[in-house]
């Protein structure tokens, strides 16, 4: 296994705000790694770093010799005028007549919904799609190039649910590495084979795990409780030192003075430790219409139509307070309109609709068009005055802004300066400005970090009022819902895992395909490549002993991990430190021994 890219200290700062520092880890071929953290870490500024846009402040990153990069960003840009195909094609050299390199690309806008017999969107301008759809050319360009490493900067925002399940397939079984942006947890745990945690609060200001998502979640469980009970010790001791200090010692001896810098040092280093264990929590709370009907909503054989395309015949629906109804399906299929025929903003072809007398909507846009981007963010809560008015009291508009992790700084930026997660806070803070009995939730997980998503997931679970739901995240979708509508089938699921396998049961695994290919790809790789250099007698004996070397090295940190959790341990800041510090060089160690081992193999 050959290291494609290795960072050393890597430091970078935004307006004069550090994002990361002392930054170090490597990338290995083949690996499929999750980059994940809180909202403002840096992680597209990383992600642009690695694919050569953006050069670090101090710091060196290494790669490979001839390493092939492709790199999908959040905003993805395009020559002016061009076409789908056109796009594509510029990550193939069409000069050279590599039809295997054409037929990949062309492969790939297929994959993607960009070409098909009955809707082809090759020959169309890419500045005439939607948001969505350019996302998909821009993916289809970079996995054209046959990258040996592919960034990708959220790429499952504004896919549609197919589409984000045929991606999870490919990445799972591509020939070459892939490190992926994502705060979508179900795409998390399909894809992530190791996951790299980008937190000032880590030590190092990184916390990377070998293992899925869940292996990461226990070991991040395990850090944290073992900062905690640290930080205790040391809080203990620290207290202890405050109270000498108190009684007026002075640093009359040598051995005096020595202890009165250990307590000033001791101060500083339990500052530090909670400062990492300090967590800026959004605090949401929807505000809900005292009393009101049980019933809100009653649809009765409703129908509607476009033309000849019909959205919907015959549904029946009834929406009760505390109902969680989730509405899956591709853009166009009918899930807006069903919204708008359900509170009235449209009327049924066919059917009656009966709402409550005291019905109040409360609706999150997908589009962002509520918010002006040259008003500030404080003008957007509060267009006028200091106050708003929150659950019946008037609250200061900079307070009620903190509640969002706004600070007085971004209260005063124009909207449009906000990052993506910023601007979803934004309208869930007018959201909650709104009495409401019924939420309607368009797409409200986009750009959300990790953090707030299971906020805001804990937040609509105590909501009194209905929740009508549309996400592509499939995790929040489980958590929220309890009845889901598939579209264009209308079909009822009870969870994203029965719509998936219903999918896949209907039109094949699209993972089979990509694996095919995969092993086509490789199949041609090995036929064209060179003979190898065979092993020398000392490899030789090197490669027959590494996989019990491996397993020895790994006893011994598992060994290391039970004794940084063992109880008399937690309390002895000293020996902690050493232990964890053991674990780290020891899984540095462990990381060279798999490369080593990988190449070794290779060449045999």
């Amino acid at each position: 296994m050959r290291v494609l890219l290795s960072a050393q200290d890597l430091r970078h700062s935004f307006a004069s705000r550090p994002l990361f520092e002392g930054l170090n880890f490597t990338i290995f071929e083949g690996e499929k790694i999750a980059l994940i953290g809180p909202n403002g870490a840096g992680k597209s500024t990383l992600l642009k770093m690695l694919a050569g846009e953006v050069r670090p402040d101090s710091g060196n990153l290494t790669r490979s010799r001839g390493l092939k990069i492709g790199y999908m960003p959040q905003i993805p840009s395009f020559r002016e005028g061009a076409t789908v195909r056109e796009v594509v094609l510029e990550a193939v050299d069409t000069s050279s007549g590599d039809w295997e390199a054409i037929g990949a690309a062309e492969e790939a806008m297929s994959r993607l919904g960009l070409k098909s017999k009955a809707n082809s969107l090759e020959d169309k301008p890419v500045a005439t799609l939607s948001g969505g759809l350019q996302r998909k050319v821009s993916l289809a360009r970079e996995l054209a190039r046959g990258p040996d490493l592919l960034l990708l900067d959220e790429p499952t925002n504004h896919l549609d649910l197919e589409s984000i399940l045929w991606l999870e397939d490919y990445v799972r079984s591509a020939p070459y590495a892939v490190m992926t942006i994502s705060h979508d947890r179900a795409f998390l745990r399909g894809v992530g084979r190791r996951v790299i945690e980008v937190d000032r609060r880590n030590p190092g200001g990184i916390l990377s795990v070998n293992g899925g998502y869940d292996e990461f979640l226990a070991t991040k469980e395990t850090y944290l409780a073992t900062l905690a009970s640290r930080t205790a010790s040391l809080e203990n001791t620290l207290k202890r030192e405050i109270e000498w200090l108190r009684r007026g010692a002075k640093a009359r001896t040598t051995k005096q003075k020595a202890r009165i810098d250990r307590a000033y040092a001791l101060g500083d280093e339990v500052g530090g430790l909670r400062e990492k264990a300090r967590e800026s929590k959004v605090k949401l709370e929807f505000q809900t219409l005292e009393g009101g009907p049980k019933r809100l909503i009653k649809a009765e054989k409703i129908s509607k139509a476009y033309g000849d395309k019909v959205l919907f015949r015959d549904l029946d629906l009834l929406l009760t307070r505390n109902a969680r109804l989730g509405l899956i399906g591709n853009n166009g299929t009918g899930k807006s309109t069903l919204i708008k025929v359900l509170t009235g903003e449209e009327a049924p072809d066919r059917g009656e609709v009966t709402r409550a007398d005291r019905l109040e909507v409360a609706y999150f846009e997908q589009n962002r068009s509520r918010l002006d981007p040259e008003v500030s963010v404080l003008r957007s809560v509060c267009p006028l005055g200091e106050t708003v008015e929150f659950q019946g009291r008037k609250i200061h508009v900079r307070s009620y802004l903190d509640r969002f992790n706004f600070d007085a700084r971004q209260s005063d930026l124009a909207v449009g300066k906000l990052s993506g997660g910023e601007q979803s806070r934004l309208l869930l803070a007018l959201l909650m400005l709104e009495p409401a009995n019924l939420l309607v939730l368009d797409e409200p997980t986009n750009d959300l970090d990790i953090q707030t998503l299971g906020i805001l997931e804990e937040c609509l679970d105590e909501f009194p009022g209905a929740v009508i739901l549309v996400s592509h995240d499939r995790a929040f979708m489980n958590e929220v819902c309890d009845e889901m509508i598939g579209f264009p089938e209308m079909i009822r699921y009870a969870d994203m895992d029965q719509w998936s396998a219903a999918l896949r049961a209907r039109r094949g695994s699209a993972g089979a395909a990509a694996k095919e290919s995969s092993r086509d790809s490789a199949s041609t790789e090995a036929s064209s490549a060179g003979p190898k250099k065979k092993l020398s007698y000392k490899e030789q004996r090197e490669f027959e002993a590494m996989e019990s070397t491996i397993l020895g090295k790994e006893s011994e940190l598992a060994r290391l991990t039970a004794e940084s959790t063992a109880e008399e341990n937690l309390s002895n800041a000293v020996k902690l430190a050493k232990v964890m510090g053991e674990m780290a060089e020891l899984q540095s160690e462990i990381d060279r021994l798999y490369a080593r081992w990988s190449e070794l193999e290779d060449r045999k």
